[in-house]
């Protein structure tokens, strides 16, 4: 009996494979946006040794590929100038099958943790700013569209994922990642072409949760070994290595994108020394390596201020901010955003800040000024230049400040420490030095408290905002010049 059932199932599977049509990955599918002015890469599955025709509506070139022996095949097509013109891309193996409502446009992968994943309708008991507002504007940007990856975790990469491409409306936009979408909806504004979003992400994941079976095992002592994972982050399966890339990421890796843009961090705080930035450097060349792109840009966000452990005070989360800004200096071709101002006093305990609108549409302005033209749209935050001690009082220089240290008056977030290296509250003010020398205007730092001071802080505590911005109206990062 058994061995007539194992038979038959033979029987139905050669039969299913000898009548299956060409079969296309989720990821390819109706509505989906094509990276523009390209060659974009189209794949699938068909009968061993089969061919596969592929033609365009844009186009009379037809494109054709024939299936391995694992029924895998590949082809690349030049694709149009953006437009909201509806494509149809058909794929003929002997039974043609086509997708219709495709768009040329702009697609960005958005990668990282829950601040990611966070849709536009929030997550429970945390809501996203202005919800009301984004719904009903939703309906001037249908050129808008994105496609959510499901979470899920697999022990093996997968080359496929349940998704489908969904376009912008009133009715869609609350399922959309708020950070994702509000980068889509600014450079949607700016260039007036479909804008389409990957949606690949997993709240709580670590860096790690991303990095390849090889990479972890030359670069960490994570394991690698399923059951060996499964056991180490027993408790939160959201913390495991590999298997939330290989189930989540994996399966966008041959998909034509634009670049990528990642916001996690919280995860990871606690990490020792300069490991994080190291493997966000290692994830980020990992990546770009599998996409086979080249160098595309990398733009992320790093971590508003919160209470980790508890403790308003600590400095493991500014610890974790340094690691992001340490990150952004040796990955080329990347982008960091500031979102020291990006929480309200009362979000100390809250890990999901309201106010994503300015995160995405931060994102956007690195993206426009450094990939589109947009010149005159400022995206860099100030960051600390150098220091001098003068007596009692510290003058700092910041760079990247567009001509304006603001505010003028009640400036906020500054602490001086002497070599006791207890840090006070300092009093910050604009200075102006006669003589035309380099210190002609900077800020200058001074304590009652401190009378010989040797470091500065500026909101280098878990939850600590500032007011300190630039020319821009963009905040300065948080940082310290003790290595304390």
């Amino acid at each position: 009996m058994l061995k007539r059932l194992i038979l038959s199932t033979v029987l139905i599977t050669l039969a299913i494979g000898i009548q299956a049509k060409v079969r296309l990955p989720h990821l390819i599918s109706d509505n989906m946006v094509l990276q523009q002015q390209t060659e974009a890469r189209l794949w699938g599955w068909a009968k061993p040794g089969k061919t596969v025709k592929v033609t365009t509506s844009w186009s009379d070139q037809v494109v054709t590929a024939k299936a391995d022996k694992n029924g895998e095949w590949l082809v690349k097509v030049k694709t149009p100038k953006a437009s909201y013109d509806p494509l149809t891309i058909t794929f003929d193996d002997g039974e043609p099958l086509t997708i219709k409502n495709v768009v040329s446009g702009e697609v960005w992968v958005c990668a990282g943790q829950s601040n990611m994943e966070m849709p536009v309708k929030g997550f429970w008991m945390c809501p996203v700013k202005d919800y009301n507002k984004v719904v009903i504007d939703a309906a001037n940007h249908t050129g808008v569209r994105s496609v959510k990856i499901p979470s899920v975790m697999r022990a093996e990469p997968q080359a496929d994922a349940q998704c489908e491409w969904r376009t912008c409306s009133p009715n869609t936009v609350g399922e959309f990642s708020a950070t994702g979408y509000f980068f889509a909806r600014t450079m949607h504004q700016a260039l007036n072409i479909p804008i389409g979003l990957i949606e690949a992400n997993k709240g709580g994941s670590r860096v790690e949760s991303w990095l390849t079976k090889e990479n972890l095992e030359k670069y960490t002592d994570d394991p690698t070994d399923s059951v060996a994972i499964c056991k180490k982050w027993d408790k939160w399966d959201y913390h495991r290595s590999l298997l939330w890339g290989n189930g989540t990421f994996n399966p966008i890796l041959n998909f034509t994108v634009k670049g990528i843009l990642y916001y996690q961090g919280c995860s990871n705080v606690g990490d020792p020394g300069d490991q994080y930035s190291q493997r966000m450097k290692l994830l980020v060349d990992q990546w770009r390596s599998q996409f086979g792109l080249g160098e595309i840009p990398f733009y992320f966000v790093q971590i508003a201020p919160w209470a980790y452990d508890g403790d308003v005070n600590g400095i493991s989360g500014a610890l974790l901010r340094e690691q992001q800004y340490k990150a952004a200096q040796i990955i080329p071709n990347s982008a960091l955003v500031c979102t020291n101002d990006l929480v309200y006093p009362y979000e100390f305990s809250q890990i999901h800040p309201t106010q994503k609108q300015q995160v995405g549409e931060r994102l956007a302005y690195a993206a426009l000024n450094r990939d589109y033209g947009f010149e005159g749209v400022l995206y860099q935050s100030s960051n600390f230049k150098d220091m001098k001690i003068e007596g009692d009082a510290v003058l700092i220089h910041l760079d990247n400040n567009y001509h304006t240290d603001a505010p003028f008056e009640d400036i906020q977030g500054f602490e001086i420490a002497g070599e006791d290296k207890v840090f006070y509250p300092a009093t910050a003010q604009h200075f102006w030095q006669e003589g035309g020398g380099y210190w002609d205007e900077a800020l200058k730092l001074t304590s009652d408290k401190v009378k010989k001071p040797v470091a500065v802080r500026y909101c280098f505590k878990n939850f600590q905002i500032g007011n300190v911005k630039n020319g821009a109206n963009l905040p300065l990062f948080p940082f310290r010049t003790d290595n304390w």
